[in-house]
């Protein structure tokens, strides 16, 4: 994104700008709200860890499919060694709507998993 320049502030406002020194430019940007016109950039974390740990099928699904879609690019993903979690989280690795979304899913040990997601076309 480029940053404004003194052209670009008299085309909004209709008339020549000629700044005399930072304090007047800094009082003008203000009373344009410039800063409410340019959105800020959202961060997103290349790496994310996700404990599903005491979660419901339902609330484990609702966060799997945000964290998805969010834009992060890799997760670890802790399901437990036992219990239905890490079984379903497998079947809708392979055969659910949440599948386009995964590059990869590798088992890190016996209840945690490495997943590369690909890049979202809402946050590309």
């Amino acid at each position: 994104m480029r940053r404004l320049t003194d052209q670009d502030i008299a085309d909004m406002i209709g008339a020549p700008f000629a700044p005399d020194d930072n304090a007047t430019r800094r009082r003008v940007r203000g009373e344009l709200k410039l800063s409410q016109r340019i959105p800020k950039p959202v961060h997103i974390p290349s790496h994310v860890t996700l404990d599903l740990h005491m979660h419901t099928l339902e609330q484990a699904w609702g966060e799997i499919m945000e964290l998805a879609t969010s834009g992060a690019h890799d997760a670890t993903i802790i399901t437990g060694a036992s219990g239905i979690l890490k079984i379903k989280f497998q079947e809708w690795v392979r055969e659910s709507i949440l599948a386009p979304h995964i590059i990869s899913c590798q088992p890190l040990n016996n209840g945690s998993f490495a997943v590369k997601f690909r890049k979202s076309i809402n946050n590309a």
